[in-house]
């Protein structure tokens, strides 16, 4: 296959079991353009088929900057669809993490991604696969460095959150409520950012998940490993990413916009912080922003980043007693002690000091063993002295 309609295919760029992503010239318009086609083993599937022109349907409405734009869809002889949208030039967030860039810049790039999540909840949309391979590097000489959210072929229109079961995404980046069809909303999305940032930050995800099975056996009391003194950041970093890796939703970020104001602050005191200008994000219409169904104490950016005790300008030291401090440990993961504290503060609890107690019983075993001792050492001795 060289063409499709006007566009040549120059290069395959990315192949799944649902689609393949190939790049392409529009000679008439002289830009390249990336061109996404239906696998062919779901061609007949009239489920698969309408969810992969819902995504075009869904990027063509959302007009951003930071979402990938549909120019052309159309079907191929064979009844296979595809759709034409930007092409991005620097690749994916999947190769910074195996390459690591200094902190700060993760976070500006990871920021710039949260605003993106939430132009997708503003359009009432959960991405519901937020990945480093599916958050997209675009480099122009009129916009410089743009980050583009993508793949949104397991996206669902939040008419009905309730209704929102459909279990889809990638394990080691998904949050558990998505996993086990229970009902959720857009905090999930806010979950797999937390879950790309660690993963961008320490070179591998937060936790040592590969299958739906791996998320739903693990114990979602053992908190993400402290990463901020590896990367010298400060322990906020960590106090963050606790809190929006969290399995209860009411503890996280509760806005993507929440997310990405907090990630900026952090970039700012970090090296690499001044290497990418954040893009604000437009006003939002009145009543269009979707908020979580359960009132929560940290809904706003100032009182979610006072909960974690974020460092102001010139602060140089953190409260310790806040809402999302990470318990510390020796060895990086939650222990009973840590759990126990999180729960009970140390001033209000003292263990009771251990005292050894043993029936009477037990002293009488004693005395009559060292009787036993005794007559016995005599006896040895007297036999060993004739």
């Amino acid at each position: 296959m060289d063409k499709i309609g006007r566009y040549r295919l120059t290069q395959r760029i990315g192949a799944g079991s649902f689609a393949t992503v190939w790049k392409g010239r529009d000679d008439e318009l002289e830009a390249d353009v990336a061109v996404k086609i239906l696998a062919d083993n779901w061609a007949d599937n009239e489920d698969v088929r309408s969810r992969f022109l819902a995504e075009a349907k869904l990027l063509r409405r959302i007009q951003d900057e930071r979402v990938v734009r549909v120019y052309d869809i159309g079907t191929l002889p064979d009844g296979r669809p595809y759709f034409v949208m930007d092409y991005a030039n620097g690749g994916t967030l999947e190769q910074l993490r195996k390459q690591p860039a200094e902190p700060g810049r993760v976070l500006r790039l990871c920021a710039e991604a949260a605003r993106a999540l939430e132009v997708l909840h503003r359009h009432r949309i959960i991405h519901r696969d937020v990945t480093p391979g599916n958050i997209l590097l675009d480099h122009s000489e009129t916009q410089g460095l743009r980050v583009l959210l993508a793949d949104l072929g397991v996206a669902k229109k939040m008419v009905d959150r309730a209704g929102a079961t459909m279990t889809a995404g990638t394990p080691a980046y998904m949050a558990l409520e998505q996993a086990t069809g229970a009902p959720f909303d857009a905090r999930a999305d806010i979950y797999s950012i937390g879950a790309v940032t660690y993963a961008l930050l320490s070179g591998k995800p937060p936790f040592p998940v590969k299958t739906l099975a791996d998320l739903l056996s693990r114990n979602p009391a053992i908190g993400p490993a402290p990463i901020a003194d590896r990367i010298g950041g400060p322990p906020a970093l960590d106090a963050l990413l606790n809190a929006a890796l969290s399995p209860d939703p009411n503890r996280r970020p509760q806005t993507a916009e929440i997310m990405s104001v907090a990630l900026d602050q952090l970039a700012d005191i970090l090296p690499g912080g001044a290497t990418y200008t954040p893009r604000p994000l437009p006003a939002a219409e009145g009543g269009s922003v979707i908020r979580p169904s359960v009132p929560t104490p940290f809904s706003t950016p100032a009182s979610f980043i006072s909960g974690l005790n974020m460092p102001g300008p010139g602060a140089g030291s953190m409260v310790s007693n806040s809402y999302y401090t990470v318990a510390p440990t020796s060895t990086g993961y939650e222990t009973p002690t840590s759990v126990l504290a999180s729960y009970i503060p140390e001033a209000e609890y003292k263990p009771a000091p251990i005292e050894e107690r043993h029936s009477p019983l037990f002293w009488v075993w004693v005395i009559l063993s060292g009787v036993a001792l005794f007559f016995l050492t005599l006896l040895i001795t007297i036999l060993v002295s004739s």
